[in-house]
């Protein structure tokens, strides 16, 4: 069982709301970590078409039979949630519920319903690279980006493709099938592999859509689909234009890398090496752990990217309010001046000094007012509830 980042937000939280609300992909921790801080509470998993059926039938009396609890995958059961409303807004009733879910779009959707106000949400995400263990912390860059950050994984010591093999086909296709209904799993399939080609890419829903042989509505809608399942996300890009034509169209990553790599069909770490992708898969695992370690704190995200329409671009960019913070990210593993070009140019642009470059090097250093970050010392580019 690994000590998740986000326990100390939960602990520091849980006395202010009688319902927290646990979202996140399938298998990324949150039943574990749900049992793990609440061990007293009963555990109750809608997964059980048994129990979705009891529950449909009689909500208000299975509400009224609970002690405090762990509702797991809470979306099955959408109906349930205007009860549970009726249980917060009782001041006499002292009960506290957990209550997880692994679909972004049905949960937020019936949460904003009946819950807004009610219940703090936490996104819990596959783990980052600091949550492991030393001895289970790979130092090199291929085998970090190929396993990916699936506590099964490490925890029983499986091989990452098989299991992501498995979980491919076990959550996503089923998960996506139950959504949108799709008969034929083959074309699907082509298209979440058409999107894993495109990480790091701005989103084209017609060439991505032509390429699949579906229509663009549907494009729109899978993809949707995708990032409510946590299996992807949209990087936006900053709206500041600095009096320049800034492109508009949002980038595509993937939450996890392990699964990436398993989309793109790529068999072993060493495979990497050669693989003409690297530079997208290894920005995308930079972007992913750092929107992870923003989530685990109960922090949003502050991130973007910057493009303008002449080629001018810089990966990724943290807003602090009052600046920009720009971050270049390059894979290679020996660092050039020419990595920090981008960084020091927007910096002229906004009349400030500072920003990041993350490399597939071993040395943190400074450039001038520059800080060059090993991939391995990402965790320390935002420290724990540090203000940007």
């Amino acid at each position: 069982m690994y000590t998740r980042e986000a326990e100390k937000y939960i602990a520091r939280i849980q006395s202010r709301y009688r319902c927290i609300t646990i979202m996140g992909p399938r298998q990324s921790g949150k039943t574990t970590l749900s049992k793990k801080l609440f061990p007293d509470f009963d555990y109750f998993t809608f997964e059980s078409p048994e129990l979705r059926s009891r529950v449909l039938l009689d909500p208000k009396s299975f509400l009224k039979s609970l002690s405090s609890s762990i509702l797991d995958e809470v979306q099955k059961v959408p109906e349930l949630l205007s009860y549970v409303q009726e249980i917060l807004d009782t001041p006499s009733d002292s009960r506290k519920l957990i209550l997880t879910g692994s679909n972004n779009l049905l949960l937020h959707e019936n949460i904003s319903q009946s819950l807004a106000g009610r219940t703090r949400i936490i996104e819990l995400f596959p783990l980052e690279r600091t949550e492991l263990p030393p001895e289970e912390r790979s130092e090199d860059i291929y085998n970090t980006l190929f396993f990916g950050g699936y506590p099964r994984i490490f925890h029983q010591g499986l091989n990452p493709t098989e299991w992501l093999e498995d979980y491919y086909r076990t959550y996503v296709e089923r998960d996506v099938r139950m959504l949108l209904n799709i008969g034929d799993l083959a074309t699907f399939d082509r298209f979440i592999r058409l999107c894993a080609g495109r990480v790091g890419q701005l989103i084209n829903y017609d060439s991505l859509a032509s390429d699949a042989g579906i229509s663009q509505p549907t494009a729109k809608s899978w993809l949707s689909v995708l990032q409510a399942s946590y299996i992807c996300f949209f990087l936006e890009p900053h709206y500041r234009n600095f009096n320049k034509r800034i492109i508009k169209s949002p980038k595509l990553y993937f939450t996890d890398t392990g699964l990436l790599c398993y989309l793109l069909r790529i068999s072993s770490p060493d495979h990497l090496d050669t693989y003409p992708l690297i530079g997208s898969i290894f920005e995308n695992w930079v972007i992913s752990e750092l929107k992870k370690r923003f989530h685990h704190q109960g922090r949003q995200a502050p991130l973007y990217f910057w493009r303008d329409q002449h080629g001018h671009e810089v990966d990724l960019i943290a807003d602090r309010g009052t600046s920009l913070f720009p971050v270049e990210i390059k894979s290679v593993q020996t660092f050039q001046k020419s990595f920090i070009q981008t960084v020091t140019w927007l910096n002229t642009l906004q009349n400030s000094a500072d920003g990041a470059c993350v490399y597939g090097g071993d040395d943190t250093f400074h450039v001038r007012d520059i800080a060059v970050h090993s991939w391995k010392n990402l965790a320390s580019l935002f420290p724990s509830d540090a203000s940007l």
